[in-house]
């Protein structure tokens, strides 16, 4: 006998508009504003990296958390896209529904505190559109990330132009969204289908493969993920040495670099032991020092993402013109 499920019917959803939100479009970062006080002597080696990246046309891929977006970051990542800087975006679930309802109704998440006392955390409806996206992508055998940007571009949502996934749909340049069944708000709603999002998801782990085969002499970032980053990433890559390996071809020159708010305080060029908490840390282990062991170069900038990411970014604009300045 099959054990005794839960009934998505019975939830009750309301709309976005009886939910108090926690951000809005203020928090988003202008291109045009002036770098933050911050400073990382990574950054600037990065930037060059990532610049000498596109001039060989390797690939530059980014791998954020959602509080990368909750932190403003959007418009300067859909910048560097615009410029050809940065080739792939990743995302988790959670960073694609940030967007989307920053797109939608120009605001986004809620106090947990709050509403999971009264059971209603995540139970939105507007946002369960995410759901229907999905359909879309495993109708059209397409990944989820383009379908929600499509959804957004197409539908003209009200702001549009601050989403990173619309942008990418704009742009061709693949944004990916690598969705852990059970993570999201949107797997609560009754309209969630696990095996289309399982489909879409995969389409999108795919091309997230392909990018990673283009990663020779290219930089890989993993800024503010903990697990989902670094797991996909690490997957990717033996896929692509494996086929690598088999062509007689390398995947081995590239850089990588973490961004985020955990103190490492120690030699990031060599593993941490199984005694230490820090082993566990898969940024650490994964993209700072297994990856890039035979042959790359690792970074790891400490600081909030509303510091470490504009400051990235005009270094890598600041060393794109010197670049062409001198071309």
């Amino acid at each position: 006998m099959p054990f005794s499920r839960f009934d998505r019917s019975r939830l009750e959803l309301r709309p976005l508009s009886e939910r108090a939100h926690d951000l809005d479009l203020s928090c988003l970062i202008d291109p045009q504003a002036p770098a933050p006080d911050f400073a990382h002597p990574a950054i600037p080696l990065l930037a060059q990296r990532i610049v000498e990246a596109r001039r060989r046309d390797a690939a530059v891929i980014f791998f954020c958390g959602a509080h990368v977006l909750r932190q403003g970051n959007g418009l300067l990542l859909i910048d560097l896209m615009r410029r050809g800087l940065l080739t792939h975006l990743a995302l988790n679930g959670a960073g694609a529904i940030h967007d989307f309802e920053f797109s939608m109704i120009g605001a986004t998440t809620e106090s947990v505190a709050r509403y999971i006392k009264e059971g209603q955390f995540g139970l939105w409806r507007e946002t369960g559109r995410i759901n229907e996206a999905a359909r879309q992508a495993a109708r059209d055998d397409i990944g989820l990330g383009e379908a929600i940007g499509r959804m957004i571009e197409t539908e003209a949502f009200p702001h549009r132009h601050v989403s990173v996934l619309a942008a990418g749909f704009r742009l061709r340049v693949p944004v990916t969204v690598h969705v852990a069944i059970g993570q999201d708000i949107i797997h609560e709603h009754p309209n969630f289908d696990a095996a289309a999002t399982g489909k879409a998801t995969d389409n999108d782990f795919l091309v997230f493969c392909h990018s990673v085969s283009r990663l020779e002499g290219g930089v890989y970032l993993n800024i503010g993920s903990a697990v989902a980053g670094p797991e996909v990433y690490l997957k990717a890559l033996s896929m692509n040495r494996n086929v690598a390996r088999q062509e007689h071809r390398q995947i081995r020159h590239f850089t990588t670099a973490v961004f985020d708010l955990i103190p490492i305080e120690s030699d990031t060029s060599r593993e941490a032991p199984k005694s230490d908490p820090r082993y566990y840390y898969r940024p650490y282990k994964t993209v700072l020092v297994r990856t890039v062991a035979d042959g790359g170069e690792s970074h790891y900038v400490l600081g909030e993402h509303r510091r470490t990411v504009p400051t990235l970014y005009h270094a890598i604009i600041a060393a794109a013109e010197s670049t062409a300045a001198k071309t």
